[in-house]
């Protein structure tokens, strides 16, 4: 990875920096022309339980429904708990916190399985990987790479960290589930982007599986209705999203937390 090229994680920072900041004027990439000038909000009432019903009814793999008779009773009590509360998570501005009480908390078990990942939707309109895709190149020397938020992050993750890039909400429950039926004695943590619709209809079912983690709120071109949030599931999403310069810092900040506490691979 880029940062263990470095002897800090400053340094490593600085040197990703200034080839991005050269890269913005030789390569420039399509992104500030997407973004609309007032962000749009959630549109329709009853996200929750249509999002239930969409998780369900287009399951087509058996999903949740594998998983979930693994452990029914644990799952079912966690679900309602989760239901009763009303809201799913904490908030604290772009971050929604999922049983944890502050952002820092997620840096303080460093054993805990890590798992970090990004909506496909903030993926650069460039990214050579394409934006439909659970595929991720970041080269470091690739114009478009340097300049991805999304790459920056992969290559500061702490060692050992579960890298995921998400095409669809079914993808990344897959991959959770997966992570818990695997490491059934250890923790697990998460920092995943998407949209506020999407944290608002699915985090019910981060707490249902038991992982603790953040969801990283994205800007710019959301989906805010469900026919939108169909569409984006099958890859049509002509705009772009983003992380906020803020939550940025305060995401980098969390990874660098994060790696400062991680023991040496």
């Amino acid at each position: 990875m880029f940062w263990d090229q470095y002897p800090d994680w400053q340094t490593a920072e600085t040197k990703w920096d200034e080839q991005a900041e050269k890269l913005r004027t030789s390569h420039p990439l399509k992104i500030l022309q997407t973004l609309p000038k007032k962000m749009p909000g959630i549109a329709e009432a009853g996200i929750k339980r249509k999002g239930l019903f969409y998780l369900l009814l287009h399951d087509k793999k058996k999903v949740f429904w594998r998983h979930f008779f693994r452990s029914p009773v644990r799952y079912a009590f966690r679900l309602i708990s989760s239901y009763l509360k009303g809201k799913s998570y904490l908030r604290d501005g772009d971050f929604f916190l999922y049983g944890l009480s502050s952002a820092e908390e997620l840096a303080k078990d460093p054993s805990a399985l890590f798992i970090l990942g990004f909506s496909y939707c903030h993926k650069p309109f460039e990214c050579p990987s394409g934006r439909f895709t659970d595929q991720c190149m970041k080269d470091p020397s690739h114009p478009v790479c340097r300049q991805c938020f999304i790459g920056k992050c992969s290559h500061a993750a702490p060692p050992q960290t579960q890298l995921l890039w998400i095409p669809t909400i079914h993808y990344i429950g897959e991959k959770i589930f997966e992570s818990v039926a695997t490491n059934p004695k250890r923790k697990i943590v998460f920092l995943i982007t998407a949209c506020e619709m999407s944290l608002e209809m699915f985090g019910d079912w981060g707490n249902m599986v038991g992982a603790k983690g953040i969801g990283v709120r994205l800007d710019g071109r959301i989906c805010n209705t469900m026919k939108a949030f169909e569409l984006s599931e099958k890859g049509i999403k002509p705009g772009l999203t983003v992380v906020l310069d803020e939550t940025q810092t305060k995401m980098l900040n969390l990874l660098r937390q994060m790696k400062s506490a991680a023991p040496m691979p």
